[in-house]
């Protein structure tokens, strides 16, 4: 059976748990990643040096190395944050080495597939625009708050939701992100902070639209938990709303993956001190915007409340290995009647479509145009 591609699309900590999980799987990887980073290291290095922020890019190329010692100790080198030195405090050796590689090479595409070769990644990692562009968000009151880090890292007037985020200067998609999503057979949505790591990318010309036009299946890994700033008192249906109004469709997404692992006590007492608490899933509001659910115990152990890698990665392959492979500039199927054959007459001159039929797993039966024809030619 041929290798799915998949395609994931987000930033951050969400992209790499995802990624993590299926380099070693069998599949043809693709990580779409959001260029809107603005804090820490990544944002010095772009006020700096007018570079893309990497810090997004070194997770994911980080989550795509190699099994070799080689790539293993790279791994490491890429994640090693400096702690003193004048200059080099807070910076991690891989964000440094992506800035060296652009200065080098030229550019930062260049940039990441040298670091890919040097870590003998599996898969591919595309920055989802070239264009430097700003988040902001505007909030319900009216106001306004400038950089991704901003408002990840708000603190103030929690109560006050975003309205919507946008993008300064409008940023425009890196062409192979488009062949990408055209070409894949699965698009993971999620997890991650949904304003920052995940609609950041459908904020850039073109990517939307062609996720939505896309034939591949599409599944939103939801949060196993809610953010204060961002998601407070989320349940599952609003970031499948929100997913549904920055895609600018209202056709139903294919799948919501949660998970169904109880969180311990001990750890919801801990974060809700921080206000956080837990997604709740209401099945029947979310049913009216996903074909379907499907719930895993995808909770790692361990401390802290995260998706575990091998299980959310086993459950992403498990609904790719439902669905069919995408195909892609196949032209619809003609039927062509005689309209004799037809009861009761069909109206003259008319072009009958047959629109999608959604089916209880989830799948669509792809349209087709009758063309109704008559030796006839007063009989349409």
């Amino acid at each position: 059976m041929p290798r799915k591609n998949i395609v994931v699309v987000g930033g951050g900590t969400g992209n790499h748990t995802t990624l993590s999980g299926l380099r070693a799987l069998d599949c043809n990887l693709t990580a779409v990643v959001a260029m809107t980073d603005s804090g820490g290291s990544s944002g010095r290095l772009r006020d700096e040096l007018g570079h893309l922020p990497p810090g997004d890019l070194r997770r994911c190329l980080m989550a795509l190395a190699g099994e070799e010692e080689s790539a293993g100790l790279m791994r490491r080198l890429f994640d090693y944050r400096f702690s003193a030195g004048e200059g080099l405090t807070g910076h991690s050796f891989g964000n440094l080495l992506l800035a060296a590689l652009t200065e080098v090479t030229g550019d930062t595409v260049t940039a990441i597939e040298q670091a890919g070769r040097i870590l003998g990644i599996n898969g591919t990692v595309l920055p989802v625009t070239l264009t430097k562009a700003t988040l902001c968000a505007r909030l319900e009151d009216g106001s306004e708050l400038i950089g991704e880090s901003t408002i990840d890292l708000r603190r103030d007037s929690l109560d006050v939701a975003i309205d919507y985020i946008y993008l300064d200067p409008k940023a425009y998609a890196y062409p192979p992100v488009l062949e990408a999503i055209a070409e894949a057979d699965v698009i993971v949505l999620g997890p991650g902070d949904i304003y920052t790591s995940v609609l950041p990318n459908l904020l850039v010309e073109d990517v939307a639209e062609a996720i939505t036009e896309s034939p591949a299946v599409k599944i939103h890994v939801c949060n196993l938990m809610t953010k204060p700033n961002e998601s407070a008192g989320f349940r599952t249906s609003n970031f499948l709303a929100l997913l549904a109004e920055y895609l600018g469709t209202r056709q139903p997404l294919d799948f919501l993956l949660v998970n169904n692992t109880p969180i311990p006590s001990r750890q919801l007492s801990r974060y809700s001190g921080e206000g956080q608490h837990p997604v709740l899933l209401d099945e029947a509001e979310s049913l009216t915007m996903v074909g379907r659910i499907v719930q895993r115990p995808l909770l790692a152990p361990g401390v802290f409340v995260r998706h575990d890698p091998a299980a959310l990665a086993d459950a992403i392959m498990e609904i790719a290995a439902e669905t069919p492979i995408a195909t892609h500039d196949t032209p619809a199927d003609q039927l062509v009647l005689d309209c004799d054959e037809v009861a009761p007459r069909l109206a003259p001159a008319n072009v009958y479509r047959l629109e999608p039929v959604r089916a209880d797993d989830g799948r669509e039966h792809v349209d087709a145009t009758l063309t109704v024809r008559s030796d006839d030619p007063d009989g349409g």
